[in-house]
């Protein structure tokens, strides 16, 4: 403790050393450890920049809704087709086929057992 002590008063006998230690702690105190310190600026820009990816993500999206809502309204063949795509409504004398691309688990005797 001792000697810490005696490393304390050499130092503050300096006095640019005081100033260069009180301003090191200051710009680590503000740069750091502060709600507004550097850290918290760079990782509010990252998430500034994320949300406006997700903006324009559901920008795009709105426009393309919009355009088929005005496709839709002007045009009854496009309620037929979405119909047909999405619902899988048919008519009479048509018949649906759905194929799908999922693999079916294969379950051997070896394995059940």
């Amino acid at each position: 403790m001792k000697k810490l002590k005696t490393i304390v008063i050499n130092i503050f006998r300096i006095k640019a050393l005081k100033y260069v230690l009180v301003s090191i702690i200051a710009v680590a105190l503000i740069g750091f450890v502060d709600e507004n310190s550097i850290w918290h600026h760079i990782q509010n820009k990252q998430q500034i920049s994320a949300l406006e990816e997700e903006i324009a993500k559901h920008t795009e999206l709105n426009k393309r809704n919009l355009q088929q809502i005005r496709m839709l309204d002007s045009n009854p063949k496009a309620i037929e087709k979405i119909a047909r795509e999405r619902y899988f409504m048919k008519a009479d004398d048509e018949d649906i086929f759905v194929l799908s691309d999922d693999q079916k688990e294969v379950v051997t005797h070896e394995a059940a057992e």
